[in-house]
């Protein structure tokens, strides 16, 4: 379904939904980073924090999109 088509209650729902994904990826990815820190680095350990950064920055694009969306129909 298209953004212009859907409710807001159904797109506050998918922000509150990305926003706790986010959060779950943001908490793996500090978990990486300590591990990097402090020694316990490995090229799997390095590779999979690459791999929750980059779904967490997509995940926040998604985010970002939303938050327009409700910025645009604001303003209508």
């Amino acid at each position: 379904m298209e953004t212009e088509q859907r409710s807001i209650a159904d797109l506050r729902e998918e922000l509150a939904t990305l926003e706790a994904k986010a959060a779950r990826l943001s908490q793996m990815r500090s978990h990486l980073h300590h591990q990097i820190d402090f020694g316990f680095e490995t090229s799997a350990t390095r590779e999979r924090e690459r791999e929750v950064s980059d779904e967490r920055n997509e995940i926040h694009r998604q985010i970002d999109s939303l938050k327009e969306t409700f910025r645009e129909r604001e303003s209508i």
